[in-house]
């Protein structure tokens, strides 16, 4: 996938030796310790969950990361480049929280490890790199999520779309990972792993594109996205914005919160034809 959200193995590799570029590997801690790109940070974007998007939950997502990526010896200013095994959802997840808390500039490394794999100077290293903590100051950026109050507020009316990117059988109520099943009132459906092809890559902007205008989302809509606790959404989030959706927030509560919360609707679509 071309885009400025995303560079590919080559640019990292001309850009190893930028101080003001940094490297932050998304997959856990194991992973990291057999081997990642030279001078990566180890950042295990699934360590902390937030099931919880009232403005209490909303601030401690931000005061707890921003503590994480102040140990991660980042300031804001620098340019942090995400990656995994392939372009998924642990990346997605730690490029959202970066945006989110104001980082200046993020990209993801597309295809990841495997597109970088037999790229001279990417080879992959069992040795940290030094760095020291700095103050990490968040500039909350509100439009890259919406908390469940605001989502249950405008729930139906003009130009909001919301986007389910679980499992077909999540969506439809088949498999249930909460305490109730089915997806939320008049959301549209398209699992976020149709986003990525064989290679581990992102599918063409084109390609995505059409796919959602196939589910009647337009440019100008803005748009909701959500999963079960908030990586698959992420994923999509960029998938969409990369094939020119400009107004896509992560719903960061996620199924998780909408369906263990009683009072909160939920439907159970039907398969066509069922």
């Amino acid at each position: 996938m071309s885009n400025d959200i995303f560079v590919d193995p080559q640019w990292v590799a001309r850009h190893l030796a930028d101080e003001k570029v940094v490297l932050l590997d998304a997959r856990a801690g194991k992973d990291y310790w057999a081997g990642h790109l030279p001078g990566a940070r180890p950042f295990d974007a699934n360590l902390l969950s937030h099931p919880e998007s009232t403005a209490a939950g909303l601030a401690s997502l931000v005061a707890q990361h921003a503590s994480v990526f102040s140990l991660l010896g980042l300031s804001g200013n620098e340019h942090v480049v995400v990656y995994e095994e392939r372009w998924d959802t642990r990346a997605a997840r730690a490029a959202w929280l970066l945006h989110y808390l104001g980082q200046e500039r993020v990209s993801i490394l597309d295809g990841g490890l495997r597109a970088a794999d037999g790229v001279a100077g990417l080879e992959r290293t069992a040795r940290a790199p030094a760095y020291a903590p700095r103050d990490y100051i968040p500039r909350v950026r509100e439009q890259w999520t919406i908390g469940v109050d605001e989502l249950k507020q405008r729930l139906g009316t003009p130009g909001l779309r919301v986007v389910d990117t679980r499992r077909a059988t999540e969506y439809f109520g088949e498999e249930r990972r909460a305490r109730r099943a089915g997806a939320i009132p008049g959301a549209v459906h398209r699992d976020y792993a149709q986003n990525i092809d064989e290679a581990g890559l992102g599918r063409s902007a084109a390609d995505i594109r059409r796919a959602y205008e196939e589910l009647g989302l337009r440019p100008d809509d803005e748009i909701v996205v959500y999963c079960g606790g908030g990586a698959r959404a992420a994923h999509t989030l960029y998938a969409l914005r990369a094939a020119g959706y400009g107004n896509v927030r992560n719903y960061a509560g996620a199924w998780n919160e909408w369906a263990n919360r009683e009072e909160l609707p939920i439907e159970t679509p039907a398969r066509d034809g069922a």
